[in-house]
């Protein structure tokens, strides 16, 4: 399990006249729980709402499926809460008088709505099972994402959710591409952002090759994720590809979408910040989009602090490319629609870094907020631009 488990970090409660104890654990580094009351099938979903708004965590003893209920009432009353409601401020009052403040607006809305949601809990025993009626069959799903425990440990029942639903995920695949009629798919892990974005895949697989690929087959991957874009690069008969990233599940998740599909002799996997050593003809990086500080550990395949891993791509990818060799950046402009980062920013980036820009090869989003109009961020969103950018040196 995570540090927070390992230093034995215990969220404490009182039941049947006694106090009692067991492990917390959050893989969105949510500090333990001061005041936690136990609830029932009894709870109504009016007071499990006040509990929570007022910092009020709630372990649940009644059937498993009541506690479903129960988050599902949480949600709705969080995203629409009473007119009187002063838990958000609300953008159509007027308060949001730019992209930026709508963004700043809507990160702190899903906030509120992460800490209310995270305060219904559920207790999971040491073999991954649990002893509510109705419970499901989590211990495969816990043990993927949490490995062996000796003790008993209490999550947020949202968290519970996330990790059955990637354990599906994982077990059925996502698909990328086709290779004649069979579907090849990734299997991301917990953690782990699933290539749901096909757009910038298919940029990926359309793409004609820089010349340096004629004379040294070898790309690098920087930031291999799930493996996804190692994958598209080996099956489209790049021989030697290098891929790299510091996030250790994303490690294992990609060596295991590679060996899955038996591309291990083409494919090496490296823990390390960025390039590995040497030089490549071809270098592929699709960093985090949105240029903000990530709210939790698992936000940070979309948020990239002060832009610091799309600059340090940037500034290092002259020095690690062969002659004749292209790096292809794989960005969306949506941070450019929220007001987070400018195209003449990036530009100057580009310029700073004894770079040029060959080529930009262009697709709509397509993901399903594109079309939502109730989406608090749906006129930034259905502007979206997705870019491959063909960089070379000056």
């Amino acid at each position: 399990m995570t540090q927070t488990s390992a230093a034995n970090v215990l969220i404490h409660w009182d039941e049947d006249e006694q106090r009692h104890g067991a492990q917390w654990h959050s893989e969105n580094g949510i500090h333990a729980h001061k005041k936690v009351v136990l609830a029932d099938d009894t709870l109504t979903a009016d007071i499990a709402y006040r509990l929570a708004c007022a910092g009020t965590a709630i372990l649940w003893r009644g059937d498993f499926q009541n506690a479903r209920q129960i988050l599902q009432a949480l949600a709705r009353r969080v995203d629409k809460p009473s007119r009187k409601s002063t838990r958000v401020v609300r953008v159509e009052k007027g308060e949001a008088k730019s992209p930026l403040d709508t963004f700043n607006l809507y990160r702190l809305a899903q906030s509120q709505r992460a800490r209310i949601l995270g305060m219904l809990l559920i207790q999971i025993n040491s073999d991954h099972t649990i002893s509510l009626r109705r419970a499901p069959d989590v211990r495969e799903a816990c043990l993927e994402t949490y490995g062996v425990v000796v003790e008993p440990y209490i999550i947020s029942l949202r968290e519970l959710l996330g990790v059955i639903s990637t354990h599906e995920w994982r077990k059925n695949g996502v698909p990328i591409l086709a290779r004649g009629d069979e579907p090849i798919c990734v299997h991301p892990h917990y953690g782990v952002f699933s290539p749901v974005r096909g757009e910038y895949i298919q940029l990926v697989c359309n793409a004609s090759w820089p010349k340096a690929i004629d004379k040294h087959s070898i790309a690098f991957d920087i930031g291999v994720g799930t493996g996804a874009l190692s994958i598209v690069l080996a099956l489209r008969d790049i021989q030697k590809i290098i891929a790299t990233d510091v996030d250790e599940r994303a490690i294992i998740c990609a060596q295991d979408n590679i060996e899955r599909l038996d591309l291990g002799s083409h494919i090496t996997v490296q823990k390390t910040d960025l390039f590995p050593a040497g030089k490549a003809a071809l270098i592929v990086c699709n960093p985090p989009w949105l240029p903000a500080r990530p709210s939790s550990s698992l936000e940070h395949s979309v948020y990239d602090p002060e832009s610091r891993m799309l600059k340090g791509f940037l500034a290092g990818l002259k020095e690690h490319l062969l002659p004749d060799g292209e790096g292809w950046l794989i960005l969306s402009d949506l941070a450019e629609h929220l007001g987070l980062r400018t195209r003449q920013e990036l530009l100057d980036w580009i310029e700073q870094a004894g770079l040029r820009v060959v080529k930009r090869e262009d697709t709509k989003a397509q993901h399903k907020k594109v079309f939502d109009k109730t989406d608090a961020l749906h006129t930034a969103r259905s502007a979206e631009i997705t870019s491959l950018w063909r960089l070379a040196s000056i």
